[in-house]
């Protein structure tokens, strides 16, 4: 699935997210490598019909410390401007 972010960070914001619940990054497993890489190419083709021809960015928060607020793990895509690095 995907969708823009309810609170964006940047002009363009939106997420992808796996049908299955993985808590977080650390917690998928090896059996989930082809699905991970699915989701990369979903960001990908997303990023290609926002226009972000540019460049973007891609954003996993992976747990607590990592500021992460939703515990079923999903890809953050940013772009439409210039981002600052570094990020936090």
């Amino acid at each position: 699935m995907a969708f823009r972010d309810i609170n964006p960070q940047a002009p363009v914001h939106f997420l992808v997210i796996p049908r299955k619940i993985i808590p977080t990054l650390s917690d998928a497993s090896e059996t989930d490598t082809e699905l991970l890489g699915h989701l990369l190419q979903v960001a990908k083709n997303i990023a290609k019909t926002e226009n972000l021809s540019n460049g973007y960015r891609v954003v996993i928060n992976n747990g607590r410390d990592a500021a992460q607020s939703v515990y079923h793990l999903h890809i953050h895509i940013l772009g439409g401007r210039q981002l600052d690095w570094p990020p936090g």
